[in-house]
């Protein structure tokens, strides 16, 4: 039997605890999660650009922006194209309010009310228009090039169908990248949402301009 000076069994046992405790994986102090942050697509205010227009106003329905099944969750999506670049990855601690597509269909369609004089529904497939715009979102994610640069893109597929006829009127894909600020989940949304502003003007010049020949 091994005797211990007086006040060394008390140290042997808060020892032994400290020991159990890291080999458990567990911690003296409680852990907490790191809260999660959630982003959209900002205050959606009309811009400066001139109202474009029309020989003559047309109805328009916007259908809710398809996507694949990757897609269709609220992650933030990226992959590493100097590692795996056929692998996407999501970030833990960071997701967008809806899917992408969900945020894109109300952020298009309210931009197409705001810049022209077209009567627009969206996503309401029983209702009469002139014109559907269906829009498929191809990707929508951020790629890193090395450990600290990193992209984001945006690829869609646009088709504009005469509703009488069922004719495809037009169609076009609308791709963009832009650096990110930051290589992160922060730098990621800030890039992704400027992106998105700009393809929405690009995309509405395109609209305004098949409508307009049709007519």
């Amino acid at each position: 039997m091994v005797l211990y000076p007086p006040g060394n069994r008390e140290m042997k046992k808060l020892l032994i605890t400290v020991i159990a405790l890291l080999v458990t994986g567990c911690s003296i102090t409680p852990q907490t999660n790191a809260p999660t942050a959630v982003y959209d697509f900002g205050l959606q205010y009309a811009d400066n650009r001139t109202r474009q227009a029309q020989l003559k106003s047309a109805s328009l329905l916007v259908a809710e922006v398809a996507s694949p099944i990757w897609l269709d969750n609220p992650a933030i999506h990226y992959r590493l194209a100097y590692h795996n670049p056929a692998q996407f990855y999501s970030y833990a601690n960071s997701r967008w309010a809806a899917a992408p597509a969900a945020l894109l269909t109300r952020q298009i369609s309210n931009r197409i009310m705001q810049t022209t004089d077209y009567k627009v529904a969206r996503g309401i497939e029983g209702v009469q228009a002139d014109y559907a715009l269906h829009i498929v979102l191809e990707d929508f994610s951020q790629v890193f090039d090395s450990i600290d640069k990193s992209y984001a893109v945006i690829l869609l597929n646009v088709s504009l169908i005469e509703r009488r006829t069922r004719k495809l009127v037009a169609q076009r894909n609308f791709s963009m990248r832009k650096e990110t600020p930051t290589a992160d989940a922060v730098g990621a949304v800030n890039a992704l949402v400027e992106v998105s502003n700009h393809l929405n003007n690009n995309l509405i010049d395109w609209l305004t301009d098949e409508i307009a020949e049709k007519k």
